[in-house]
């Protein structure tokens, strides 16, 4: 159990190093100077550089998971459970999540044109996310909130694309209107594509855990003020 606790912080320090600094930037030499630790006790953990990154990969995948997938997955089916995706990619960049902005944005970009086993696991975890936002399409398609004739594909492509136009911007631009920018353009293109007219949610992305304020009665028509 020491060992597995050793392990897991081993990594949590690994995929913060590689957020900011590239897999390719993650070595066991270079974990072994942050974290004060011989090269031999790292190695004991992790054969290789490339073992180091597939187990830092998977790490970052479940810290995604914590934070973005799970508590939208709590939301009710269909359109509010969408929404519910878009404002927890949004805060997991906001809230820095990863010291580097999104992890699998800068890996995507990283090893994209680099094959082997680092470039699958990072291929495998995106295919998993788009297809996590796919069938929250369908499932908002189901449940007769989104118009059924747009493909869950290309929504999906669509909204990935924001997210990662967002991060770019507020990574490299510092782009401090980025994140307020990609809520109005997914807003803008979910609200076409609804079905049932509600109330729209707010211009922003809420953070978790905040309540909107409560709305003032208001007199019933009829009635007179007294003197």
């Amino acid at each position: 159990m020491k060992g597995d606790r050793t392990r897991a912080a081993i990594l949590e320090r690994a995929v913060d190093i590689a957020s900011l600094e590239g897999l390719e930037g993650l070595t066991i030499g270079r974990l072994a100077d942050d974290l004060g630790m011989s090269k031999s006790g790292l190695f004991a953990h992790f054969g290789s550089k490339e073992e180091l990154q597939l187990a830092a990969l998977e790490t970052a995948k479940e810290r995604f998971i914590d934070n973005v997938v799970r508590p939208a997955i709590k939301a009710e089916r269909g359109y509010p459970r969408l929404i519910g995706f878009c404002r927890g990619w949004l805060d997991y960049v906001t809230e820095q999540v990863f010291p580097g902005g999104c992890f699998f944005a800068a890996a995507s970009f990283e090893f994209d044109g680099r094959p082997g086993p680092v470039r699958d696991a990072v291929a495998g975890a995106m295919d998993d996310w788009m297809a996590t936002l796919e069938k929250a399409v369908r499932m908002a398609q189901e449940a007769g909130h989104l118009d059924p004739g747009i493909e869950p594909a290309q929504l999906a492509f669509e909204m990935n694309s924001i997210f990662f136009g967002a991060n770019f911007a507020c990574q490299l631009r510092g782009d401090r209107k980025a994140v307020s920018r990609a809520w109005t353009a997914l807003l803008q293109r979910l609200e076409g594509l609804r079905t049932k007219p509600t109330s729209s949610p707010r211009a922003r992305p809420a953070r978790r855990g905040t309540r909107p304020a409560p709305r003032r009665a208001r007199p019933a028509s009829g009635t007179r003020r007294r003197s």
